[in-house]
């Protein structure tokens, strides 16, 4: 702006000038004199007004606090499965299976929820079961803590401990980006189906492929919900046996088993050589004649005949 007011004096002393001689040498000097005042002005505060337009510089985030760990980039989906193994005696296997179930329902179905449960009873000797948990992972990890204090107290033992782990970060944010997609589509239809005033066929069209992706929504959040659910909720399985002793009448014990047969194998011995016996008794008589008949008439004869 000061430059152009020097400008417009300058004009105005040339004018001046060719029109009125000494007078005008006057007013152009002091023209000249404001426009040269005014390009001095302006070259000056040049500087001052690109670094007042200057972008301020933005201070770099502060670090962390120290022990704080860093953020993550991305959350991780992580389900965890859980088996676990009790060898008791006969009589505690029962009792601890329906404690550790019973623990669970006492929970609420929003921590643990039994999925699965069986108690096979296959002798007076001889009992095992099964139970299925899908628990809060706080729960699982304060349950597995006590479960070699529990063995202890019953006579048992833990027979085996295996902890596996699944990572389903990918597939749940590959399923929830497709459910996102989905329901944007789903809003279009209806928009276009709201306000598109076409011929019938159209409308069916467009009815249909609105029927087919709300089919498709409501497969896909099930299916997100499953996966959520594994995460959010652990697998534990369970498994229980009788804990069997060095000489018991349980016959999965080979010496035992040998001992309490021992008869039984005797008289299936002796019943299979007297079933043989009978069998081949016939076969004998048979050999016995044809042995008879070429000793005292055929083998005689031949005997003749060569000598």
């Amino acid at each position: 702006m000061t430059i152009r007011f020097g400008l417009a004096g300058l004009a105005a002393a040339f004018i001046l000038s060719a029109c009125g001689g000494g007078g005008g040498d006057a007013v152009y000097e002091e023209a000249e004199g404001g426009m040269l005042g005014s390009m001095d002005m302006a070259v000056k505060s040049a500087p001052r007004m690109a670094q007042d337009r200057a972008p301020s510089p933005v201070p770099p985030p502060p670090p962390p606090p120290d022990g704080e760990p860093a953020p993550e980039a991305a959350e991780q989906y992580i389900a965890y499965s859980h088996s676990l193994g009790f060898r008791l005696p006969v009589a505690q296997v029962e009792p601890v299976m329906m404690g550790h179930a019973e623990a669970c329902r006492a929970a609420g179905t929003s921590v643990c929820i039994v999925t699965n449960s069986n108690l096979n009873n296959q002798s007076d000797d001889y009992v095992s079961g099964n139970l299925s948990i899908r628990a809060k992972p706080e729960w699982i990890e304060a349950f597995m803590a006590g479960v070699d204090a529990e063995a202890d107290a019953a006579g048992g033992e833990i027979s085996y401990r295996n902890t596996s782990a699944e990572d389903l970060t990918r597939t749940i944010i590959d399923t929830d980006a497709r459910l996102t997609a989905t329901k944007t589509l789903q809003s279009r239809l209806q928009t276009l189906l709201e306000t598109r005033d076409g011929e019938l066929s159209e409308l069916l069209a467009i009815e249909r492929e609105l029927a087919r992706v709300n089919s498709e929504i409501d497969s896909t959040e099930s299916y997100l919900r499953a996966l959520r659910l594994r995460v959010s909720m652990s697998q534990l399985s369970i498994g229980y046996e009788t804990k069997l002793t060095a000489f018991g009448p349980r016959r999965e014990n080979p010496l035992g088993e040998a001992l309490s047969d021992f008869f039984y194998n005797l008289s299936g011995g002796l019943a299979g050589v007297i079933t043989a016996f009978a069998v081949g008794l016939p076969w004998l008589f048979l050999i016995g004649a044809m042995l008879w008949i070429w000793l005292r008439v055929i083998w005689p004869r031949i005997r003749r005949k060569k000598t």
